[in-house]
């Protein structure tokens, strides 16, 4: 899928890789949900497919979180307040911990719940403030989302299909 560059098409971006997602999540097995199998996102660890649903849900409530404080007129503490953009490995496990007292059910719908408050952000700006203007360094606002939705959606399809072939 092309990198989206209006409004419409990051929309579209989102709902597809989302759908994919779950799609193939479906196909796990409740007793593998938890198992430490797959390669985790901090170099020379393990994750559970519990974890990568954890993973994507921090990065949307991140998401939310910087769109909630640009919207208020608030400075973004890119990518996290105490992380920097070289530390992303242990934002991974910071994020497996906050969510690892949910449930895999509870945690999907909370996945779904902060994907659909993203969708919900995206419709309610225009092509330009999304795409118009750069937001962070050299990224627009509609890029930036993308990176954190979108792209590690299909990201989390490649790893789950290759792990339910390897497992």
């Amino acid at each position: 899928m092309a990198v989206p560059q209006t409004k419409d098409e990051l929309l579209k971006a989102i709902h597809t890789n989302f759908e994919k997602l779950l799609r193939i999540l479906s196909r796990t097995p409740a007793a593998q949900v938890t198992d430490k199998s797959l390669a985790g996102h901090a170099k020379n660890t393990q994750m559970s497919v519990k974890d990568l649903v954890a993973y994507l849900t921090g990065w949307n409530e991140l998401v939310i979180k910087w769109l909630e404080k640009d919207s208020a007129g608030e400075p973004v503490d890119f990518p996290e307040t105490g992380f920097k953009w070289n530390e992303l490995g242990r934002l991974a496990q910071k994020f497996y911990a906050d969510y690892d007292a949910l449930s895999y059910d509870d945690l999907l719908s909370r996945l779904q719940s902060v994907k659909e408050k993203i969708i919900q952000q995206i419709e309610s700006r225009t092509d330009e403030e999304l795409y118009g203007t750069l937001w962070y360094q050299k990224w627009t606002m509609g890029r930036m989302i993308q990176f954190n939705t979108s792209s590690p959606y299909s990201n989390a399809c490649g790893r789950l299909r290759k792990w339910q072939k390897a497992v």
